[in-house]
């Protein structure tokens, strides 16, 4: 088979949008909402705060969707740094939106025990095996978290193509889902449950409406971050890199009109300061309590089970993701070579693989207890590589004027211009106590020792580094883009 017809085997514009989509909305609707909603003083505050996350995200995918056709490769962000600002920029960008993703993974993990302990109370039968950050941990938990873990490795072990599969069934489940449950809440619309319209119910930073829609902003980038996973299996793709960038922004723009719907819907099915209050999944609790008997019965477990295809959708979209951005820093010589092997038949990064099954693993150990702090680290990790994407644009526009652009985004450098302003601003703000967007004091120390730790590993591997000449290693890593 010529390397042609190979491509056209591979992944096609509509599984990307998949892999994105569902990567990007999971389970948020169903088991977070509710917090969106007490984090920001309301449903309306929290949907348009979600509508200021389309503004602010909407130009920063049509980075992407400039220059993912641009520089098809792995390592998305890392590479197109890369190709901008060199070794160290394209590091410092790799680095930051590797630990946002491969935290991802264990919070899946963390997340599907805890949904299917519901369904499976057995899951935590008897006395916990201990207690970590006030959650108790049970072995029923650790078990079924390794199954998982597993069965999603061996999923992604034999190549994009495969992954995409799944999630093509997921993705259809779980919006399915989404749209079944704004259904039912219009049923039991009461628009007096949005009332009051604004009020600061955990004494955060913000105390205005505008204050609480900005609020969302801490969280949003990790809610919102599954798009970042299309880039990184675009050396499996069918060779309609053009369309596979669109992708990217309308996966994007999708999930935010579909949190922001979810929100205002749910928000109107019952008053907004009970909805906050009610236990993990909030969405499937809310339904039966609205409907009650056995229709509710029905809808909880319903929307429990697509939650679940939520949370495999992201935990898939990630594992797929994360071991080819290990794969492109490992090819750069930023971390150790080992990492840059590939499985003879399948061409999946295999050593790269297994380490973020040791990572999956880990989250069944950890409990709920780590998951603030883990989502607000991530958001920081994912909008550190988005910003410096959106520089990209800018400076290859200049430096490489004449390289092919199959797509050109609408508005050019200014519209590049304003995503990587907005995201400089919103990054400085998740680490600003004052700011409506600070993240915490445990997710700015996670970011601080991650970045610590990576440039340990980056020094640590000069000696492989110094062994290429400059042109080798960017030959090293750009080799995909002449097969």
């Amino acid at each position: 088979m010529s390397k042609q017809q190979e491509k056209k085997a591979g992944v096609g514009a509509f599984d990307f949008f998949c892999i994105g989509f569902g990567a990007i909305v999971g389970v948020g609707w169903a088991v977070s909402i509710n917090n969106w909603m007490a984090n920001c003083g309301g449903p309306l505050p929290a949907a348009v705060g979600y509508i200021l996350a389309l503004v602010m995200m909407i130009p920063v995918a049509l980075c992407y969707c400039e220059l993912v056709p641009m520089l098809p490769v792995a390592g998305g962000g890392m590479a197109f740094a890369y190709k901008a600002f060199g070794e160290k920029v394209g590091f410092i960008s790799g680095w930051a939106a590797f630990g946002a993703f491969v935290t991802i993974i264990p919070w899946e993990a963390i997340y599907i025990v805890d949904t299917l302990s519901i369904l499976i109370p057995a899951l935590k039968a008897g006395s916990p095996l201990y207690t970590l950050a006030g959650y108790d941990i049970y072995i029923g938990n650790i078990v079924l978290g390794l199954a998982f873990s597993l069965v999603i490795f061996a999923i992604n072990w034999k190549g994009a193509t495969s992954s995409a599969v799944v999630q093509r069934v997921l993705c259809v489940v779980l919006v399915a889902g989404g749209i079944l449950a704004m259904i039912c809440a219009i049923f039991k619309c009461d628009f007096s449950n949005l009332l009051p319209v604004y009020e600061n119910v955990k004494e955060t930073s913000h105390n205005s409406f505008m204050g609480g829609a900005v609020a969302i902003l801490a969280s949003a980038p990790f809610f919102l971050a599954g798009f970042e996973t299309i880039p990184q299996a675009i050396e499996e793709s069918n060779g309609d890199t053009k369309s596979i960038g669109k992708t990217v922004v309308l996966s994007v723009g999708l999930a935010c009109v579909f949190y922001a719907l979810l929100l205002f819907t749910l928000g109107t099915a019952m008053p907004w300061q009970e909805f906050y209050s009610l236990p993990t999944p909030a969405a499937a609790n809310l339904l039966d309590i609205a409907y009650g008997g056995g229709v509710g019965k029905t809808l909880y477990t319903i929307i429990l089970v697509c939650a679940t295809c939520g949370l495999l959708t992201t935990w898939n979209g990630f594992m797929m993701a994360s071991p080819r951005l290990m794969m492109a820093l490992a090819r750069a010589n930023m971390i150790p070579k080992w990492f840059a092997k590939q499985h003879p038949k399948y061409g999946t990064p295999s050593n790269s693989m297994i380490c973020c099954l040791i990572l999956s693993i880990a989250g069944p150990f950890l409990g709920l207890g780590l998951i603030d702090p883990l989502t607000s680290f991530s958001a920081a990790g994912f909008v550190c590589s988005w910003m410096l994407t959106s520089y990209c644009v800018i400076k290859l526009r200049k430096s490489e004027p004449n390289m092919n652009r199959p797509y050109k985004i609408p508005g050019g450098v200014a519209t590049a211009w304003f995503a990587a302003i907005v995201m400089t601003v919103v990054f400085i703000l998740l680490f600003i106590p004052a700011s409506p967007c600070y993240m915490g004091p445990m997710a700015c120390i996670l970011f601080v020792i991650w970045m610590v730790l990576g440039f340990i590993l980056y020094f640590a591997s000069a000696g492989q580094r110094n062994q290429l000449t400059p042109e080798e290693r960017s030959a090293s890593l750009f080799a995909k883009m002449n097969d």
